[in-house]
């Protein structure tokens, strides 16, 4: 993977406003998409399946990240994606691993760590 569509789901507004300036300044990320919750973001991959990589909130109303980590693994279309999930509750973390995610980034999300897990899952 050298250039990344990534989609961002977060039902908060200044996160993912944070998360697009962040993926923005990436030189290997293309392209941006963004979804409020877990049902969106089901829609947005629907539209999109050449989506590279996912950055998952875990807590947010309709279809949480938990929920729409374990329906992207059902689906053949997305289940090789790699899922980073975005939490500031640590206890989430397992839950996520269990769930199918490839790893996890404590809010509030800084730039290098982000870049890094970017880095490294461009290189898969």
């Amino acid at each position: 993977m050298n250039q990344l569509k990534v989609l961002y789901v977060d039902d908060d507004i200044i996160n993912r406003k944070l998360l697009k300036n962040i993926l923005k300044k990436h030189p290997k990320v293309y392209e941006t998409l963004e979804a409020k919750d877990g049902k969106e973001a089901l829609e947005v991959l629907n539209k999109n399946p050449d989506v590279d990589f996912v950055l998952l909130d875990i807590i947010m109303p309709r279809l949480d990240g938990i929920e729409t980590l374990k329906y992207m693994k059902k689906d053949p279309r997305f289940s090789q994606i790699p899922v980073i999930v975005l939490s500031t509750d640590d206890t989430q973390k397992s839950r996520a691993i269990d769930a199918g995610a490839n790893d996890f980034i404590n809010k509030p999300i800084k730039e290098r760590d982000l870049s890094q897990k970017i880095e490294q899952f461009s290189a898969l």
